[in-house]
């Protein structure tokens, strides 16, 4: 009786492993959600760090026009020689106004430096879409990892319910011992831990996947269960090169070197003096107060104002040097961020080509082995030519070969994910 009743379950446990993989990572259509894509979509829509790297650039963008206006021009009015408060009965009304100049050039190379930092603000907007784009879908993929196994500890549990229930009986009428029993029990207990660990982790991704599309922490996601294995076809050498064309990090170095080459020039431009120009209107109301003899009461004048750079050894000179070891600088971290993007691309491509071998290996191979093994040992099982334990021990084998290859599945998707954040665009 008790071969018996250990054969009824080891054969829907059979059952269950024939069932295959596919069904643990997917819903059936009419119970299809949200995609990556979508989930995307409305991060890029609604995450405060986005909109805030997007203000950012378009404040950027309205800094750079002012740099061709001039100061704002002082306009001064006196009342000269007042004999009574300052006020009445002056004898000279006199009107200035002033407007004060950069050399040449100078507003130009401004501008032209205010237009570098505004588009490094604009790289900076898109890599936070990227990394927003990154972290949206490796908490998707995540999830749906942590949903799928729970859905395989789900269904070891039940098997293992089965098993304690059989093994209860089987003690009850010293068919089995104790040790079997309490087995038995530690094993169900520990698979039905391990299921509310899983469940809770799925709760948490779902948690990070709301925070990223700025909704409530415990809002209801309904999520595609579909994992799909694109095998990475482009060659290595060309996704560094994409990478040192395209990646954002990349890109804003290359702007920095320029903008720091332009603030060389304007150190040098600091030798050149700036000026203020001015127009001055006296009105006089007294003829005696009037500077010419024939009785003049108005004239006119004109003024020019310019600094002298007589402190260039202790300035200009500093700025120079400062200017240009700055410029060295830049060139170093550009060199510096290109050899670490072709580094970064080189390991997450090898790392997921790695991972999409051993999922593949474990898809079409391993599984299929493991359950074959299962088979005959559960023949052997039913002839008497292996125990109780051998029999568990090739389920053990089936789930942990089902559960690497979630595992490695998850591995690829993200990897594929975090490489297209090295390079700074979707493949």
């Amino acid at each position: 009786m008790w071969r018996k009743a250990r054969s009824a379950v080891v054969i829907a446990v059979v059952a269950w492993l024939l069932a295959g993989t596919s069904r643990a990572v997917a819903t059936s259509t009419a119970e299809r959600g949200l995609t990556a894509d979508q989930l995307v979509q409305v991060a890029l829509e609604a995450n405060p760090q986005v909109k805030a790297a997007r203000a950012r650039w378009l404040s950027a963008v309205h800094s750079i026009q002012q740099n061709y206006a001039p100061a704002d021009p002082i306009f001064g009015y006196y009342n000269i020689d007042s004999p009574t408060n300052g006020f009445s009965a002056a004898s000279e009304h006199s009107l200035t106004v002033t407007d004060s100049f950069q050399f040449p050039g100078k507003g130009l190379l401004q501008a032209d430096r205010a237009k570098l930092s505004a588009e490094v603000a604009r790289l900076t907007y898109e890599a936070m879409i990227r990394d927003i784009r990154a972290q949206v879908e490796t908490a998707y993929y995540q999830a749906l990892l942590d949903r799928a196994q729970e859905e395989v500890q789900a269904e070891t549990v039940a098997s293992l319910q089965q098993v304690l229930k059989v093994t209860q009986v089987a003690y009850s009428t010293s068919q089995v011992t104790q040790a079997d029993f309490i087995s038995a029990e530690f094993d169900l207990a520990t698979a039905q831990l391990q299921q509310r660990q899983l469940r809770l982790s799925e709760e948490n991704d779902e948690t990070t996947i709301n925070q990223l599309l700025y909704r409530a922490p415990d809002e209801p996601l309904n999520l595609e269960q579909k994992i799909e294995l694109a095998p990475l076809k482009t060659p290595l050498d060309q996704l560094i090169d994409r990478a040192a064309a395209a990646r954002q990090e990349i890109l804003a170095a290359a702007l920095a070197q320029k903008n720091t080459d332009t603030s060389l020039e304007l150190a040098k431009l600091e030798y050149a003096p700036d000026y203020t120009l001015g127009y001055t209107f006296d009105n006089y109301l007294l003829s005696s107060a009037a500077p010419a003899e024939n009785g003049r009461m108005q004239d006119h004048g004109f003024s020019i104002n310019f600094n002298v750079p007589i402190f260039f050894w202790l300035k200009q000179n500093e700025d120079v040097k400062k200017a240009g070891y700055d410029l060295e600088a830049a060139r170093d971290d550009l060199s510096s961020i290109r050899s670490q993007t072709a580094a970064t691309v080189t390991t997450l491509y090898r790392t997921a080509r790695f991972a999409d071998e051993t999922a593949i290996l474990y898809r079409d191979s391993l599984i299929p082995l493991a359950r074959q093994d299962f088979i005959v040992a559960l023949t052997s099982y039913q002839s008497g030519k292996i125990d109780f334990t051998m029999l568990a021990n090739t389920v053990t084998a089936t789930y942990s070969a089902r559960s690497a290859y979630l595992q490695a599945a998850n591995q690829f998707l993200a990897g594929k994910v975090a490489l297209e954040q090295a390079i700074g665009e979707p493949f």
